[in-house]
This record gives C-alpha cells, structure tokens and sequence, in this order.
C-alpha cells in the first residue's frame, strides 16, 4: 500500500516546525542573560554573563552571514568564494565613514527636531544606508562576473575578485584611511552602541537583526521568486526554454546574499569598533562555508546553528587544546560530513521519515509482546 503525499503540505509543516523551532530559540535566547544573572549573580554587564553575552552576539552575526551564504550557494546553487567582500565591505563602509566623516560632520551640524537632536540618528541612517548601496554594488560585480563562467571557472574567479579586494585594503598606499595590514580601530560609535558599556543592548539588537533576516530570508525563498531561483539552480536551460531569464535570477540571488552579509560586517565592525583585513579574506568565507555545511545546505536553520556550533566548539577547543584546536576541529567536521553528509538538519529532514516508521515498528513490537 503507498502512501500519497501532498508536496503542498508538506512543505507547510516542514516550516511550520522551523517557524516552531526558532520561536522557541527566540524566548531562550531573551532569556539567557537574565537567566544568567540569576545562576552567576554577576550583573547584566559584568563578569561570566557580559563574556557570554559577547560569544552570542558573535554567534547572531556570524549565523546571519552563513545564512546570507546559504542563500546564494543553497537555494541559487553559486559556489562563491568571495563571498566576504560583501561582509568585509559592509565592514570597512561603516568603519570608514564613521570614523572620517561622521565626527567632521557632527561638529559642524546640528540636525534638531523642536528641541531633541537627532543628529546622531541621521548619521547613522546615512551611514547604514551606504553600506546597502557597497553591498548591492558588490552583489552586481560578482553577478556580472557569472554571465559567462560556471562551475569551478566561476569559483575561481570569485576568489580572485574577493583576494583582490583584500589586497586593495591592504595597500600602503591607502593606510591613512584603511589602516592597511593594521586595520582601522577605535571606530567612533554612539554611546549606546558601545559593546563595552552597553553590552546588554548590543545583545539585543543583534539578536532582532538575526530574527529579522531569518524572517525576511524565509519569505524570501518561498516567493514565487525564490521558487524560480531554486528551479534555476536545478536546471537553467529548462528555465530559459519556459520564458525565464536565469541572470536576472541569479543576480537577484547575489545582490540579496551581498545586502544580508555587507549588513552583518557593519554589525560586526560596531560590535570590534573596528574594521581588519581578516574580514574580507577567504577564510572568511571559508567559515560561512564550514557553517553551513555543518548545520545543512538549503535551510536556512541549518547555518543558523552550524553557527552555533562553530562559535561554543571554538571557544571550548581552544580552552582544552590551546593552538591546536583548529586540527581537532577538522577531525570532527570531516566525521560530521562522513556520517551527516546533509548537515545537522538536512540529514535530519531526509532521514526523519525512516526514523519515526522505526519508532513506530518498535512500539509496534513491545505492544505486541506485551
């Protein structure tokens, strides 16, 4: 006897049991620092819970950027290497116009609303709005770049494009505004953005900001527009042969992945007030990869917790094994590809069936005997 079953419904329930999951992550997430404080007695911004409130905002970041990654690589089926010029870039536009334009501007105007300033806010909107128009830019340049080239012509074109970004950011040439090899450090933010003395509130937005994308992603890809995006990964001749133009499509895919990671660096370069190199190298993109494979291609809950996992293994590791800890770590994500060779949650998804059918032909049994 088979069984029918509806795609339609399916498809709502796997959702709904994500929509489920992440809901339920949310309220603990919420919880954790007040929860913290209680088991610690520490304070909100002090000792054990400001540290773990610190590895979570890593955490909310990083896992909208392996979710940005996923995007592309999961649903639009690109291999990016390159991909951290967007987070990097993000990164580098926030930092650099805060730190040389934003206090010329500030002391020499004064935006006001009856008698409250907003100043500050205006800034900050303006320089926001910047880092989406680098991101949508260099979602474009890497868009054009496929027109032409696939596979693995195109991966390494990406890294090209992605190393020569790195290298212009360190030329010596430009140290007086990118800081070169060193960076630019001490970047200049609000007095409620400080993550040292306002940790709390750096928590908090950074976990709206990875709600929100996950939000913003999940409808995105389960648009007829993101339908078409996945349909393009399977099969771009089929697609153009039924009326649909695959670049536009596929740049769609790059400019939305470019918009949510340039997004991330500029939080990441508020949360270190800084903006360095290593956020525009390929083994900044090499991590997103790691992420997502390690939560499951094609989730979008997937990277969200490979994030997770990269962030507290990283931080164990390295208080049990010191230096070495990269060498264990790759032991275990070449186990975890060996044996889950979905991720975490796609294995999960493809297997869940097979585990509920022997749940039930156990139970089935023990009924029986007893």
């Amino acid at each position: 006897m088979t069984e029918n079953i509806n795609p339609k419904k399916n498809r709502f329930l796997t959702n709904f049991q994500d929509e489920r999951i992440i809901l339920v992550f949310l309220v603990l997430l919420i919880a954790f620092p007040f929860v913290m404080n209680l088991i610690t007695g520490t304070g909100l911004n002090e000792g054990v819970t400001k540290f773990w409130q610190g590895q979570f905002i890593v955490f909310f970041i990083m896992a909208v950027f392996a979710m940005s990654y996923d995007l592309l690589m999961g649903y639009g089926g690109i291999l990016s290497f390159g991909h951290a010029a967007s987070f990097g870039g993000g990164a580098y536009t926030f930092a650099l116009l805060m730190k040389h334009w934003a206090p010329n501007f500030m002391s020499n105007y004064r935006i006001m609303v009856g008698s409250i300033n907003i100043t500050e806010a205006i800034v900050l909107i303006f320089v926001f709005l910047a880092v989406l128009l680098i991101s949508i830019l260099i979602g474009l340049l890497f868009s054009a770049t496929s027109v032409r080239l696939k596979g693995a012509y195109f991966a390494m074109l990406t890294l090209a494009l992605g190393s020569a970004l790195y290298i212009l950011v360190k030329a010596t040439d430009f140290h007086q505004w990118t800081g070169a090899d060193e960076g630019l450090h001490g970047v200049p933010v609000p007095l409620w953005l400080n993550p040292t003395q306002n940790r709390l509130t750096i928590y908090f937005i950074s976990l709206i900001f990875m709600f929100v994308c996950y939000m913003v992603m999940k409808r995105m890809v389960n648009s007829p527009t993101g339908r078409v995006i996945i349909a393009n990964r399977e099969n771009e001749d089929r697609m153009r042969m039924i009326g649909y133009n695959p670049v536009v499509y596929r740049t769609i895919a790059f400019v939305s992945s470019s918009i949510f990671a340039g997004l991330a660096g500029a939080l990441y370069s508020i949360w270190n007030t800084s903006a360095s190199p290593t956020m525009i190298s390929a083994v900044m993109t090499i991590n997103a990869l790691i992420m997502t494979i390690l939560g499951g291609i094609g989730t979008l809950i997937g990277p969200i917790l490979g994030a997770a996992i990269m962030q507290t293994i990283s931080q164990f590791f390295y208080t049990w094994f010191g230096a070495r800890w990269p060498l264990v770590f790759g032991i275990l994500f070449i186990l975890i590809v060996m044996f889950l060779p979905y991720g975490i949650v796609g294995t999960w998804r493809l297997k869940r069936l097979d585990v509920k059918n022997g749940w039930k032909r156990i139970t089935g049994m023990l009924s029986r005997k007893e």
